[in-house]
């Protein structure tokens, strides 16, 4: 059993035997925590400019300092890095790195006054800031996708559904205004998660705040932060911006869920309303005839292992005692895969949304005259008759209907409609038109062309 020196650790001056092996790797978290190693360097960089500022560090070791950063990154980058045995995570393998381009007395003095319990917590605001602005772009993408197909196919009319049954006409493009509603929302919401995680807890030192008095609103406008974390037990502890994140990505994965299912049952031969392009298809091993839905059934699969990420995090911190504990290490892997996770949902479901084609003839095939049986009461309220009692009057034309075997309603004659009702009048025949009743929809949020085109203007306004 080989020996890992306590020396060669950052930690490791209390500590005269080694660890077990074993409580090595339990520990550490470089093979996921290395994806932070720009914010890392970055957030070192700004630090010993601080450092400078207090003359603890002097111009001469500064510049050394920030081109021994430089080739790390550059390292980095390009895969070159060489990772060794000690280097439980990021910080620590970038801080040995440093020692062995710069030499290790210099290289020890980044660490002065700071803590790898405010390094950590600011690499990750870092991390998650820029993450979050990169997802909002390709969410702001997605949603422009969506809006564009509902513009340019605004006259397509389809069945409107309550518990999965056809209940009323409505635009194809307020099905996709909807989800555009939907998402927008979380495009909206992302902002202000972003300014949330925009606050430096950089300069709090391990708990305590910082022995040399550093200007911490100097190291957090150096980074790019909005705001200083204004108490420094908070700074190092706070994960909500973890569970924030993980919350913002579990809703957007229910949204994208349910635009995956609807898309899925659209595309059945049942209803054959959309076909998917074959880029973002399967076929069967055993049936050749098969084309089926992978992309929207992994996006509604996927949004599983994020709500997953979510709950067992709460989990993980809901009993935690104040300030650092070993348990927050256990906030990189459930973000960073939830990350990623929605970041490529977005993307498939952009390529999805925008390759697939539509088939108007089914849609408004699907159309059924007893989905305009509300506007048959309708027709009896603009006659002066209380809605509870044109409800009624409608229920009854549809059984009559039923009961002669006719295929709709639109079918009963005139005379038929005055047995029923002496109010009906012969425009009652006017009623059954699909166009007609989408368009008298036309209060704001309804199904009209003009409604809905109001709607996609105040969600691309939202967006600008």
């Amino acid at each position: 059993m080989s020996e890992q020196p306590s020396e060669s650790k950052l930690w490791g001056g209390r500590f005269t035997g080694a660890t077990d092996p074993l409580m090595d790797l339990y520990n550490a978290s470089l093979p996921y925590d290395q994806i932070m190693y720009d914010a890392d360097l970055t957030g070192t960089k700004v630090y010993t400019e601080g450092l400078n500022k207090l003359e603890l560090i002097t111009d001469d070791e500064l510049s050394k300092i920030h081109e021994g950063l430089e080739v790390i990154r550059k390292e980095w980058a390009e895969g070159k890095f060489v990772e060794k045995p000690g280097d439980e995570d990021i910080h620590t393998a970038n801080e040995r790195r440093l020692g062995e381009i710069i030499g290790k007395h210099i290289a020890g003095k980044v660490h002065t006054g700071r803590s790898r319990n405010d390094q950590v917590a600011t690499d990750m605001r870092i991390y998650v800031r820029e993450s979050l602005k990169d997802l909002s772009l390709k969410l702001k993408t997605f949603i422009e996708t969506i809006l564009k197909r509902a513009e340019n196919e605004i006259s397509v009319l389809m069945p409107g559904y309550t518990h999965l049954q056809r209940a009323q006409p409505i635009r194809w493009s307020h099905w996709l205004s909807s989800y555009a509603t939907y998402f927008t929302e979380d495009y909206n919401r992302l902002q202000q998660i972003i300014a949330r995680v925009n606050k430096s807890p950089l300069g709090a030192g391990a708990l305590a705040g910082h022995p040399y008095g550093i200007d911490r609103e100097f190291l957090a406008k150096g980074l790019g932060f909005d705001d200083v974390i204004g108490n420094s037990l908070t700074a190092v502890s706070d994960r909500d911006f973890v569970v924030e994140t993980l919350f913002w990505g579990t809703l957007f994965m229910n949204h994208i869920s349910r635009f995956a299912e609807d898309l899925i049952i659209y595309s059945t031969a049942e209803f054959g309303f959309i076909k998917l392009a074959d880029a973002y298809s399967t076929g069967s091993s055993l049936m050749p005839q098969k084309k089926n839905p992978d992309s929207l059934e992994l996006l509604r699969g996927k949004s599983g292992r994020v709500f997953g990420g979510l709950s067992g995090f709460l989990m993980s911190i809901k009993s935690i005692p104040s300030t650092y504990n070993k348990d927050m290490q256990e906030d990189k892997e459930p973000l960073f895969d939830a990350l990623t996770t929605v970041e490529h949902s977005i993307l498939i479901a952009t390529g999805v949304i925008s390759t697939l084609t539509i088939n108007k003839e089914r849609m408004e095939g699907a159309l059924t005259m007893d989905m305009l049986a509300t506007d048959l009461a309708d027709y009896l309220v603009r006659k002066g008759v209380p809605f509870r009692e044109t409800h009624h009057i409608s229920g009854e034309c549809v059984r009559k209907a039923e009961d002669e075997n006719l295929s709709g309603i639109d079918q009963l004659t005139f005379e038929q409609f005055k047995e029923i009702d002496e109010r009906f009048e012969k425009d009652v025949l006017d009623s059954f038109d699909f166009e007609v009743s989408v368009e008298r929809r036309d209060a704001l949020g309804g199904t009209a062309k003009s409604a809905v085109l109001k709607q996609l203007k105040t969600l691309k306004s939202q967006l600008e």
